[in-house]
């Protein structure tokens, strides 16, 4: 059992929990995620880091209602306990394993969407902790959904906020602030890292192609299982197949078949979709993960 020590609500639909967790605080690493579950009868929700205190034992996760699980979820108070709380799971943010020198010389802009505001937090918090300060772009719907503003403004180099509505700071998508911080302002970036909404991040990867700025996109919204073992988190990069939540969730933007990834993320939301998953995939629809043995 873990303690929710802290909750705060950021939104009617968006909640932050500081949970104990010592095993998972001291290991865990920016890029990294957990699954929880509510009760022992609960469903298993993958949901990635947002900050941790490896002193106090504490993990911190931000969640938006998006079903009964997180409804559930958002229900629990301070001083409730949550009955799972497993991880760290996937693999850190590259930006974390390479060697620091070589990441200190790049010039790195974030870009986030809504709750991947999230996941970007710890790696720019990283960064700036080790002496490297990078561009922020947060993007919002309206300025109700802005998540983190203060928190990221203490770490970020500099922090650009923009919303679809023009409800705050600026009115457009955060493309246009990538394509303004290039054309307008002469940025020149090393490396761009993307998280968000899938067709966010699509587009992101197809303005920074046109700069030729390599972008590290995280794949964690079409994660479910967590562990590899129910394959719906299965994407095409490159020429292999890959699962976001044992093989990432962070891969090579370029690479990715977004299209594909977000047609096959409606079909596995039915059973008549994954079914017609299974025969389109014939062999390799649940294999490859090396877990759970659908590739042997």
């Amino acid at each position: 059992m873990y303690l929710i020590k802290k909750k705060s609500v950021l939104h009617q639909s968006i909640f932050l929990m500081d949970v104990v967790a010592p095993r998972v605080a001291k290991y865990c690493q920016p890029g990294q995620f957990v699954i929880i579950r509510t009760d022992e009868l609960g469903e298993r929700i993958p949901l990635t880091v947002c900050d941790y205190d490896r002193d106090a034992g504490t993990v911190t996760i931000v969640v938006q209602i998006v079903g009964a699980s997180t409804e559930k979820l958002s229900k629990m108070q301070e001083g409730d306990y949550i009955h799972d709380f497993v991880g760290p799971l996937g693999c850190p943010s590259e930006l974390v394993t390479d060697d620091l020198e070589e990441v200190a010389k790049k010039k790195i802009l974030f870009v986030a969407g809504g709750l991947g505001t999230a996941p970007v937090y710890p790696q720019v918090k990283w960064l700036h902790e080790h002496g490297i300060e990078a561009d922020v772009i947060v993007g919002a719907k309206n300025k109700d959904l802005i998540i983190l503003e203060d928190e990221m403004r203490k770490v970020a180099g500099n922090l650009y906020i923009t919303t679809d509505d023009g409800s705050y700071v600026r009115k457009g998508l955060v493309t246009e602030v990538i394509s303004d911080l290039v054309e307008k302002e002469g940025k020149k970036y090393d490396l761009c890292v993307s998280i968000g909404p899938m067709i966010m991040m699509k587009f992101c990867v197809m303005t920074t192609k046109k700069y030729d700025i390599p972008t590290i996109v995280s794949m964690n919204p079409i994660m479910v299982d967590g562990t590899g073992m129910c394959g719906a988190c299965r994407l095409t990069v490159g020429d292999e197949v890959k699962f976001a939540c044992i093989d990432g969730p962070e891969f090579d933007g370029f690479k990715v078949d977004f299209n594909e990834a977000m047609e096959r993320m409606k079909l596995y939301k039915t059973e008549e979709g994954r079914r017609l998953l299974e025969l389109r995939e014939g062999d390799t629809h649940h294999g490859g993960c090396g877990n759970c043995g659908g590739d042997n």
